[in-house]
């Protein structure tokens, strides 16, 4: 019944369908571009979310690395080892040479 008198108007009168379109049209255009719930702010924070949890697994697969780097120099000579391969230590009397590649 309703969209029969719907149906009727816009026979009727062409003013009634253009409003309606151009109301419409405004409403989506409001949704997509300028709500604070719109379209484009959630893909850009959906954008944020996936580089945020890009991020947080690059940061744990680094912990994991650390963790297992701290366990291994729990023995004196891995420290010994690390101190001298990354920090440049060595013992009296020794000579140390650099070599790169």
């Amino acid at each position: 019944m309703f969209l029969n008198f719907i149906k009727e108007a816009f026979k009727k009168n062409k003013k009634y369908k253009l409003f309606y379109i151009l109301i419409s049209i405004l409403f989506i255009l409001w949704m997509i571009f300028l709500d604070t719930h719109s379209l484009k702010i959630h893909l850009d924070l959906n954008n944020e979310i996936e580089k945020l949890e890009n991020e947080k697994k690059e940061l744990t697969n680094s912990i994991n690395q650390d963790k297992k780097n701290i366990k291994r120099l729990e023995d004196i000579d891995s420290l010994e080892k690390f101190a001298r391969e990354f920090y440049g230590h060595k013992k009296k009397d020794e000579t140390i040479y650099i070599i790169e590649k």
